[in-house]
């Protein structure tokens, strides 16, 4: 059980672990988040609970409904393809920029990144390894100092971690780790157009690879929040 030394700090850590949850696939659409059971949890008072819940509802993870409670967010097909469309949009123009703005630091940085990204597809970790293809994308933006633009696709992962969950068949990691590599080499050479092309690609075969007529999968808070992280 959580125990912080601030409420904004506490907030925080709520918030991190639901988030965590979501995009490391333990936390699925749908699920009911009691106030109660989420503050026995964390050890904290229903006032905080509700604190980490509205900022969740703000960045679309979870909707908050009158006299019902709140619930991980289920995204709409309609919504599925706004995200991805806004992720070409933002990626794209990212990968040009990091091309253009590439040093050997940054370069050596992304590559730790990826040998965490190949280690973990080794191993048995799926949390890990979700959350590392996802953060793949964010990496490029923060060695860029943008931290705006990181923020903003990090909320964006987030989203997508709940749209693959509702509409993925099966994991994709192998293949999306795959591309990843093909995207890390045209850095590398510098070559912006293969750079471009292949983030392209990697982003329509993830949205192709989406079931629009799945049904929502459901899941339990308990089960989730006492997931192993390791």
């Amino acid at each position: 059980m959580a125990s912080m030394d601030t409420p904004a700090s506490t907030t925080e850590v709520i918030v991190e672990s639901l988030t965590r949850a979501v995009v490391e696939h333990r936390l699925l659409p749908g699920t009911k988040l009691a106030e109660q059971k989420l503050a026995d949890h964390f050890g904290v008072s229903r006032t905080l609970v509700r604190q980490a819940l509205f900022q969740l509802s703000q960045n679309r993870l979870i909707r908050l409904e009158p006299a019902r409670g709140a619930f991980v967010a289920t995204p709409s097909v309609d919504e599925a393809r706004q995200v991805f469309a806004v992720r070409r949009m933002l990626e794209i123009a990212t990968v040009r920029a990091f091309v253009a703005a590439s040093t050997p630091a940054k370069i050596r940085s992304l590559k730790k990144h990826m040998e965490a990204e190949r280690k973990a597809m080794l191993g048995q970790n799926v949390g890990l390894r979700t959350e590392l293809l996802g953060d793949f994308h964010v990496r490029i933006a923060q060695l860029m100092g943008n931290e705006v633009l990181a923020q903003i696709l990090g909320e964006l992962i987030s989203r997508c971690a709940l749209i693959t969950l509702m509409y993925q068949t099966s994991t994709a990691a192998g293949h999306s780790h795959e591309e990843h590599e093909g995207i890390f080499n045209a850095l590398v050479a510098g070559d912006e157009a293969s750079a471009v092309r292949l983030m392209q690609e990697h982003l329509d075969n993830v949205e192709a690879g989406l079931m629009f007529d799945r049904n929502v999968p459901s899941n339990d808070l308990s089960m989730a929040l006492s997931a192993p992280n390791t």
